[in-house]
Order: structure tokens, then sequence, then C-alpha cells
């Protein structure tokens, strides 16, 4: 279990100082601004979507290792993929890290984005993981106010 905790961290190691999918995104036509007041983490989410898929998404912003690593992972999972697929992830996401949900039973859906299953044992940590998900669910939706995890 050690091994993999420690896979786990170096994923979002990498993640976090190698941002994959980060900056502005030209020709966007779906965007939404993500903003945690409790440590500052701040993500634009810029997506192009073309025939209900979303052919390109990127992000700007500034945040914790967390944050940063699953913006980064949340694009390259979000990519190809059609709008309702990208709210089903979002969906597995959030329960995997919340707990409401087995690991087991989200496992293939998730791929890499079960590096994230030991941040619900870290409450505070929750919103960090999460900041990006719900910004990219409000520019789903063609959210114009900033999303809060307040």
């Amino acid at each position: 279990m050690n091994d993999l905790r420690d896979l786990y961290q170096e994923m979002i190691l990498d993640h976090s100082k190698r941002p994959r999918n980060f900056g502005k995104l030209e020709g966007a036509n779906h965007e939404a601004s993500g903003y945690n007041p409790l440590c500052g983490d701040r993500f634009t989410v810029h997506i192009k979507v073309d025939d209900d898929i979303i052919r390109e998404i990127r992000f700007e912003g500034s945040g914790c290792a967390i944050s940063t690593a699953s913006a980064s992972l949340m694009t390259e999972g979000s990519k190809g993929k059609t709008l309702a697929e990208a709210e089903t992830l979002f969906e597995k996401f959030h329960k995997l890290i919340t707990g409401d949900a087995a690991e087991p039973q989200n496992a293939e859906a998730l791929g890499k984005l079960l590096v994230f299953s030991g941040v619900k044992e870290f409450p505070v940590r929750v919103k960090c993981a999460t900041l990006p998900w719900h910004t990219l669910k409000a520019a789903l939706h063609d959210g114009h106010k900033v999303v809060s995890t307040e």
C-alpha cells in the first residue's frame, strides 16, 4: 500500500509542477472561473465544444499542489468526452473524494484520477481538489459567475 501511495503522491507532484493543458485557449466557446477564498486558489477553465464533444480544454490560474494537479488531470480526462460524459466523470470524481462511493465501483472509469482517493481523509483538501471540477461544470453550463468553494 505504501508503494501505491508513493506513486499517487509522485503523480500529483508531477501534475502540479508540470500541469498539462495550462494556459489560455483561444477560440473557447465555454468558460468559467473558480475561487477558493480559504486558501486563495483561483482557476479559469476554457473549453472548445464542437458537436457536443469537448475538443479542447485548458485552464489558467494558480493554486496549491492538489488543486493544480486536479485541474491538470481533469483536462486530460475530459478531452474528447461528450458533455454528458464529462458530467458523469465529474459525479464519479466527486463521489470518490467525498467518500460517497466505494472506490472499486468507479476505478475503471476514473483511471488516473484515482490518485485523489486519499483526499477524502483530509476534508479541508477536498475543496482544493474539487474547485477545478466545479469550475468545469459551471463552464459546461455557460456559468458566468465565479464559482466558489464556500
